[in-house]
């Protein structure tokens, strides 16, 4: 078992959502966590993540501000999002699905990412790295994320089903203990 912490740095949690008749995508920039990955069973690995609300952006400060309110997030009451797998599924022996709870708002679901390996390189300092991207769906509404405004012309301003992007580099703890000694 090898412990992988996820690198901040070269890791993306995306989100895209429709907003009245277009889409709006965000990204949460301050995040933390670790894989350990099973390289012999990979369906005996893990992985945590937590995620700081406050980090939200959609490159528009007013819109980001009201997602961070109780009107959304509330992230003075809920400053974290995370993530804790239950179950890794692999299929020709790379990570094909990794399913686990969900906790945004306070309200834990259990949701699948669909996971992809994009392999395994050392970098220029030595450092053993790897990268999945993986991508879910979920209902901001199955988390208690409710608000919205209903149009003129019928409908609501916010749509309901939050499409998630996640492109992730980890490195290996291994080394990262071996530079520190």
């Amino acid at each position: 078992m090898t412990t992988w912490n996820i690198d901040a740095s070269h890791t993306n949690i995306g989100f895209t959502i429709r907003h009245l008749i277009s889409k709006v995508r965000g990204t949460f920039s301050a995040l933390a966590g670790t894989i350990e990955l099973d390289e012999k069973d990979l369906t005996r690995s893990s992985v945590e993540v937590e995620i700081d609300v406050a980090s939200i952006s959609t490159r528009e400060p007013k819109r980001d501000d009201h997602l961070r309110s109780a009107d959304f997030f509330d992230a003075e009451k809920f400053p974290k999002l995370t993530f804790v797998s239950r179950q890794v599924l692999a299929r020709d022996g790379k990570v094909a699905q990794v399913i686990g709870d969900l906790t945004i708002h306070g309200v834990t679901r259990q949701v699948t990412l669909d996971v992809e390996d994009l392999g395994r390189a050392r970098d220029p300092w030595g450092n053993q790295r790897l990268a999945f991207e993986a991508t879910t769906q979920i209902k901001r509404q199955d988390f208690g994320l409710e608000w919205n405004a209903v149009l003129e012309t019928g409908g609501f301003l916010v749509g309901d089903k939050v499409e998630i992007n996640l492109e992730l580099e980890a490195v290996a703890a291994v080394a990262e203990a071996a530079k520190a000694s």
